[in-house]
């Protein structure tokens, strides 16, 4: 099933405190979960935070799925891109 990076506009999201965190994170799984019991194939693998973005690696059927979630979850997705290749150090070693 195809990846895909997520990046969102989410101004103070370094100062997000663990309560903050949760509650966004909890929102998200609630909105996966009804779009999973509608028969749509869409997971939610971790995100990164920095400043004032997150980079989110979403598992999809489509990139449809993806912009809905960011719809009904209220999360902006400013940039989907498709995960072409995983690259990382042991790449290196063939």
């Amino acid at each position: 099933m195809p990846l895909y990076v997520i990046e969102r506009s989410m101004p103070g999201m370094g100062e997000m405190g663990p309560d903050e965190l949760q509650g966004a994170a909890a929102h998200s799984n609630e909105t996966l979960d009804a779009m999973r019991a509608e028969g749509k194939d869409i997971s939610w693998r971790h995100s990164y935070g920095t400043a004032d973005k997150s980079f989110c690696i979403y598992e999809a059927a489509d990139e449809g799925l993806v912009r809905e979630h960011s719809e009904r979850s209220g999360f902006p997705a400013d940039v989907i891109s498709e995960v072409g290749g995983i690259i990382g150090p042991e790449t290196a070693d063939g």
